[in-house]
């Protein structure tokens, strides 16, 4: 037992999140699985792919466990460690919108419309359609789909600059966000606007090959999405920009406008209430904050442990020249 806790010990901050997840991630999958099959007597293809892409990532997740714990110093571990955490969140991810409703079947999605009509006096993303053109549409649906890049754009600058000490302070400022958000998932599920409102509009949403595109990526059974609140999109986003100033402020410079209107999009294109954008920025903030202290408590547990890591290089400056 000592060994084991040993070797977890020796994980670096960003590996943990993933290992902590993956058995409610296992349990929400399988619970969902039974369940349809009990009500339906069987089982829809996106919830058997869930347990597919369940036992997938427990072999990836054993293999990588096994390569970092016995193979320390073969040439590969480096970049299989680098981008291992970003991989598990999205496999996490991959399932978590199918399965929340049947872990935690009370929604709150009527009391974050509520509170978007206490601010505004009216709902937002019902308000916006107004401003609907084909033009916006494929802009804000293009926006929308920035969050690949801009989740991304940070820690491949600065691994590829030879920077690896701070990618990973900003990989696991990165990877903490997500966790995090999918625990409030969990806690406050909530169908998002296009689900619940979709009876308020006017006016559809026409655009070219872009938004099509956009919509089919996030086309998701009524029954079961409940990712609304907080917005990650939103969280992810300013979380970045966040290291960005810090770490690289010309890479900050090139997202900000792409990353503005990716917050807008979410409102535009029906996907978020504003109170999810605000919990989102709250949500990167405590993590931003949270991330460098809990990353030094782990490193100390580390060294009185005696598996503390050497740092492959210093830490650049905090402006990020």
């Amino acid at each position: 037992m000592k060994r084991i806790l040993r070797a977890i010990i020796g994980l670096r901050p960003e590996e943990i999140p993933p290992l902590l997840f993956f058995v409610p991630s296992a349990w929400f999958t399988t619970k969902a699985y039974l369940t349809v099959l009990e009500l339906e007597g069987r089982v829809r293809p996106r919830y058997l792919h869930g347990i597919y892409r369940l036992a997938i990532t427990a072999l990836v997740m054993a293999i990588f466990f096994w390569i970092v714990h016995k193979k320390p110093h073969w040439k590969h571990v480096g970049w299989i460690r680098d981008v291992a955490p970003f991989a598990f969140c999205i496999s996490v991810y991959t399932n978590l919108h199918d399965t929340i409703h049947f872990v935690n079947p009370h929604d709150v999605h009527d009391q974050l419309i509520a509170i978007d009509q206490w601010m505004f006096g009216l709902q937002p993303t019902v308000w916006i359609e107004k401003y609907y053109t084909p033009f916006w549409t494929d802009f804000f649906s293009l926006a929308y789909m920035n969050y690949f890049f801009i989740t991304i754009a940070l820690t491949v600058w600065l691994l590829v600059e030879g920077r690896r000490e701070d990618m990973r302070t900003a990989l696991f400022g990165t990877v903490l966000c997500f966790y995090f958000g999918y625990i409030l998932y969990v806690v406050f599920p909530a169908a998002p606007p296009r689900l619940v409102l979709a009876g308020q509009w006017t006016k559809p949403l026409v655009g070219s090959w872009f938004t099509q595109a956009q919509q089919k990526l996030v086309e998701i059974s009524p029954t079961s999405s409940r990712g609304a609140f907080p917005s990650l999109h939103c969280a992810i986003t300013f979380v970045t920009l966040l290291y960005a100033w810090r770490l690289k402020r010309v890479l900050f410079w090139i997202i900000l406008v792409p990353g503005i209107s990716l917050v807008i999009a979410t409102v535009y294109l029906r996907h978020h209430y504003v109170v999810d954008i605000y919990a989102g920025f709250a949500l990167a903030t405590f993590v931003y904050w949270f991330s460098p202290r809990m990353s030094a408590a782990w490193h100390r547990l580390q060294e009185r442990w005696g598996v503390a890591e050497t740092p492959e290089e210093p830490a650049a400056a905090a402006t990020g020249a």
